[in-house]
């Protein structure tokens, strides 16, 4: 009963966790990162983009950082950590973008009004809101 219960918790915040990481994604990220683009969809707008499209930010990152541990819940944990510490503090050496990305884009402004727990539940949804979706 109890491992149902803790399956039926976890399901629960992580759907309010979502919710509230898009909220957060469409009050201060959104006017910069397009949502979903496809890979036509980004060549053909390219004059038109600030940055690149959060499906291709997740899954280069999901690409790009890599670790000898293969549980994917330990992966998941190293990338959250990496895009709030990259959303408070983005720095040149951390970008994962294609090549001419940066050049073209640059890096983006920190974001330091956002709580801890805003923090969580954007990287969570940036995590799994791509999952299985390729840019």
């Amino acid at each position: 009963m109890k491992k149902y219960l803790l399956s039926a918790l976890f399901l629960f915040s992580s759907g309010a966790f979502g919710d509230q990481g898009y909220e957060i994604y469409k009050n201060n990220c959104m006017q910069c990162h397009a949502e979903l683009l496809t890979k036509k969809e980004a060549m053909a707008n390219l004059n038109n983009l600030k940055a690149p499209s959060m499906n291709e930010v997740s899954n280069r990152l999901k690409e790009n950082i890599i670790i000898a541990d293969k549980n994917e819940d330990v992966k998941k944990r190293v990338v959250i950590a990496f895009i709030k510490d990259y959303i408070r503090d983005p720095m040149i050496g951390d970008a994962m973008c294609r090549p001419g990305a940066v050049e073209r884009f640059g890096v983006m402004p920190a974001i330091t009004h956002l709580k801890e727990d805003e923090l969580q539940a954007v990287a969570e949804w940036i995590y799994e809101r791509y999952e299985d979706i390729k840019f």
